[in-house]
C-alpha cells in the first residue's frame, strides 16, 4: 500500500491525509480532543440502527439543545441539512472561530 500511496500523485497524497483520519467534527469541521457520535435520526424516532455522524461535544449538545427529535428525524438527517438549518447558523458561526472543546449541559434549558 506504501507504494501505490508513494507513486501517486501529490493530491492523491494529500487526499490520505484529509481530516477524517483526525478528530475532526462533522458538523462545525473543527479539530478537537474527543468526538462523540451522533444519531442523525434519533433513536426515540427509530435510528438506533441508522447513520450516524462523529460531532463534538458543543455541537453535538448545541444540535439537541436547539432542534428537538422529531425535526432532527423529519428534516435534519443529514449533515448537510444540519449546516444548513436555520436554528444553527449563529452558533456554528460562533464555534468555528471558538477554541471550545467542552460546553455544559444545557439541555434542561430550552
Amino acid at each position: 500500500m506504501r507504494r501505490r500511496l508513494l507513486a501517486g500523485s501529490q493530491s492523491e497524497l494529500s487526499a490520505s491525509a484529509a481530516p477524517s483520519a483526525s478528530n475532526c467534527c462533522a458538523l462545525c469541521e473543527r479539530e478537537v480532543q474527543q468526538l462523540s457520535r451522533h444519531h442523525l435520526i434519533p433513536r426515540e424516532e427509530g435510528g438506533r440502527h441508522g447513520p450516524t455522524a462523529d460531532l463534538c461535544q458543543p455541537c453535538h449538545s448545541s444540535v439537541h439543545l436547539l432542534l428537538d427529535n422529531k425535526e432532527l428525524a423529519r428534516q435534519y438527517h443529514t449533515i448537510e441539512a444540519l449546516r444548513g438549518a436555520e436554528k444553527l447558523q449563529k452558533y456554528l458561526h460562533w464555534i468555528r472561530r471558538s477554541r471550545v472543546e467542552r460546553i455544559s449541559n444545557r439541555r434542561g434549558n430550552k
